[in-house]
């Protein structure tokens, strides 16, 4: 598996290559069928414009699972979380995770990619400064990104003006978890690192393993992908047997043999594309 924000980025980029996105749920009992789709908080909402029959769809189905309900990160306490969990422990900088020869280049990276000093953002997390990186990236390189308008957040906005339910298979304790505290202070500062400097190897790194530092580690694949796969794979089932339902998930979560559409496939669910 490779570095968490060049993953990221490419299926970013995949979003608006005629990526299969988005797919139909049925059989094994359903009366009716469900559907999931893949989605990423770094593409702009006009990637729903060559989404084929996605319109339909949220016409058709009763309500609509997201990873996590989007206006629960507005509420202040939930805010105030998240903002905490950003910020580094104690008298622990970026300076003391990295080399003095590390910290100094990625300083200048920073510098040039986002025009600020790096000792600004010394008391944050690696992994909440490289979430930082790919927003400013994405707006670099898509013109029509605009960081205030998420897919996910879109979608289930859009589902409530249908009247319907929206919910999320985690809460915001779960996403945080594994956005700032599933990696060592120390693996963040290694990827954040690996995210610099290894930009212009992307083509390479989605082919395969890097064999460095940059891969994850068995666990850390288990923690951020494969066991979330496997806990909403669970939830899954009852929840489209009671309603009609649209799951948004991230579409990296989607592929794969520990994957959610195999998973759902190996349950005795027919999965095919929607075109």
């Amino acid at each position: 598996m490779k570095n968490t924000f060049i993953l990221l980025l490419y299926v970013c980029i995949s979003l608006g290559a005629n990526a299969q996105l988005l797919w139909q749920i049925s059989g094994n009992g359903l009366t009716k069928p469900s559907y999931v789709f893949g989605t990423h908080h770094l593409s702009p909402l006009s990637i729903l414009d060559s989404i084929i029959g996605f319109k339909q769809v949220m016409n058709d189905v009763e309500q609509v699972y997201g990873e996590l309900v989007m206006d629960d990160m507005k509420i202040p306490i939930n805010m105030q979380k998240v903002q905490q969990a950003t910020l580094l422990p104690g008298d622990t900088t970026l300076q003391t995770l990295m080399t003095e020869a590390q910290y100094d280049s990625i300083a200048l990276k920073i510098k040039q990619l986002m025009g600020v000093e790096l000792k600004m953002m010394n008391k944050l997390k690696p992994a909440a400064l490289t979430s930082q990186i790919a927003v400013i990236l994405a707006m670099k390189s898509m013109n029509n990104f605009n960081p205030q308008q998420q897919l996910d957040g879109w979608i289930q906005t859009e589902a409530r003006k249908q009247g319907k339910k929206v919910y999320g298979l985690e809460t915001i304790d779960i996403q945080i978890k594994v956005l700032f505290n599933s990696q060592s202070l120390q693996r963040q500062a290694e990827q954040l690192f690996c995210t610099l400097f290894q930009l212009d190897l992307l083509d390479q790194m989605m082919k395969e393993k890097m064999d460095n530092a940059c891969d994850f580690f068995p666990e850390e694949e288990e923690e951020l992908n494969y066991g979330r796969n496997a806990n909403w794979v669970k939830l899954m089932p009852p929840i489209m047997k009671e309603k009609s339902t649209l799951f948004t998930v991230g579409s990296g979560h989607l592929p794969g043999k520990l994957g959610v559409l195999n998973m759902l496939g190996k349950q005795g669910y027919t999965i095919k594309p929607v075109k």
